[in-house]
């Protein structure tokens, strides 16, 4: 699915590594170590400052950016809903492809485990949990092949944060998904990840499975950062 050879962004260095399709990818490390510059790498939000990023075979440069976008979505930590109403912001990015069909926006909602009487309502009036929702379903509204996901319980509370995990986890499995997801939560890391790839001091450290590397780490780096 991606490919990347010898990748540079700061504070990213020289990265190689390859995703494969269906694999739910973990990235985790300390603060500042890269991971969200890493993860808009994958939609160019970011363009790297050297290397090749592919992305199905040719330069992730040769796909559109729209399409791009539209096949690898992006859940942020904080929603960022444009304003206006629920339905407003599922339709949006199929109605940029004339894409939209209104029994969508049911099924959206389905997805997500929030009632079609939200449709009408103003996102200013979601709570943060409700707004997660929608801006996860808005994404889904694109068929993406592949979710990129920023810490997006992080913001809420501990119970709202298990339910959003709880609909990731079980969209990601029956959709067939890839899945990167960037997470200080090495719990959640466990329960979503098949897969880590630990990010320290701009450099991949470690690439196994989860939870054989947080069990077993193979480096000291890696050790010492669980331990603390």
């Amino acid at each position: 699915m991606f490919r990347f050879k010898n990748v540079s962004q700061e504070p990213l260095k020289d990265l190689t590594f390859t995703i494969e399709k269906n694999e739910k990818v973990i990235l985790f490390g300390p603060s500042g170590a890269g991971k969200s510059t890493l993860l808009y790498l994958f939609n160019r939000l970011h363009d790297p400052e050297t290397g090749r990023i592919e992305y199905k075979g040719k330069s992730i440069r040769e796909h559109s950016v729209t399409n791009l976008r539209k096949n690898v979505g992006l859940v942020l930590q904080a929603p960022n809903l444009f304003p206006g109403t629920v339905l407003d912001n599922l339709k949006y990015g199929p109605s940029l492809f004339d894409e939209w069909e209104e029994s969508q926006a049911k099924t959206l909602l389905e997805y997500v485990q929030l009632p079609t009487s939200y449709l009408d309502r103003d996102v200013n009036q979601l709570s943060g949990g409700e707004k997660q929702r929608v801006s996860l379903a808005r994404t889904l509204a694109n068929s993406p092949e592949v979710l990129l996901l920023d810490e997006p319980t992080s913001a809420l509370d501990y119970r709202t944060a298990e339910e959003i995990e709880e609909v990731l986890e079980q969209l990601i499995d029956e959709q067939q998904l890839t899945m990167v997801m960037v997470t200080h939560d090495m719990n959640q890391a466990k329960r979503l990840g098949d897969r880590g790839l630990f990010i320290m001091d701009g450099n991949l450290q470690e690439d196994g499975r989860i939870p054989e590397m947080l069990e077993n780490p193979k480096t000291k780096l890696l050790a010492d950062f669980l331990h603390d």
